[in-house]
């Protein structure tokens, strides 16, 4: 469907739009972009459909071929793994640094966040429940007031929610999930920063955990279970399927 633009945004609405077809799975990991074809669907020229697509690459959503186009990525298991670990490192020292600087509005903002979480979970929209959940981590990374992290943070999720079916089955319930970011809140609001961001770590690193155990199980490795309420994994004996 053609969509008219601002000339004055035109490449950053270009590439909000794109970004959203793939977040939601409208142009699927392979497909390819072709700047003719989108130039005509979209009625813009060329130029803002480039520096779009030179956005999505450096947030991983794309990959930009010499002289054949653009085609939508897709993460290994592996890569997929890996951001997970840059951003249990990068959340952890978000809410670390944020916490002692929450003022009562942050806090309110964080749980609003999370009562949108729940009502979604319990209406089953998986899709805004997800957008609540990116907002809360966003946030707290936004409060830490180090720029830098913030900014690193934006382009992992980015690269990270191309894939949110993959990240929403690996969380698992969503309730339990609501019940994780409750305690993260509980944590910051009695100014503890080390349990704050122990358990935004643990958070973090059940889907990553979860991905790890199959990778295992899929190599024929002793395979690394994930315990319950974000505890440290442990291995199971030999003979013995995690559970």
């Amino acid at each position: 469907m053609e969509r008219a633009f601002d000339n004055l945004t035109l490449w950053q609405r270009v590439y909000d739009h794109l970004r959203d077809e793939i977040r939601q799975q409208r142009l699927l990991p392979g497909t390819v972009l072709s700047e003719v074809a989108l130039s005509e669907e979209l009625g813009v020229s060329r130029g803002p459909i480039r520096e779009a697509m030179g956005r999505l690459a450096s947030e991983g959503l794309v990959t930009i071929r010499p002289r054949r186009g653009a085609v939508v990525r897709s993460l290994t298991a592996e890569e997929l793994v890996d951001a997970y670990q840059v951003r249990e490192a990068l959340e952890s020292m978000a809410v670390r640094l944020a916490v002692p600087r929450l003022t009562k509005p942050d806090l309110a903002l964080l749980e609003a966040h999370v009562d949108q979480m729940d009502a979604h979970s319990d209406g089953g929209d998986l899709r805004l429940f997800f957008e609540a959940n990116v907002a809360f981590h966003n946030l707290f990374c936004e409060l830490s007031g180090n720029r830098k992290l913030h900014q690193v943070h934006t382009t992992l999720m980015g690269e990270i929610g191309g894939f949110q079916d993959r990240t929403v089955s690996l969380r698992g319930n969503p309730s339990r999930s609501v019940t994780e970011h409750r305690r993260i809140l509980a944590a910051a609001r009695r100014r503890d920063a080390d349990k704050a961001a122990e358990l935004a770590a643990a958070h973090v690193r059940v889907p990553s955990e979860r991905l790890r155990l199959h990778l295992s199980e899929r190599a024929g490795l002793e395979p690394v279970a994930v315990a319950a309420d974000g505890d440290e994994p442990v291995r199971s004996t030999p003979g013995e399927r995690a559970s």
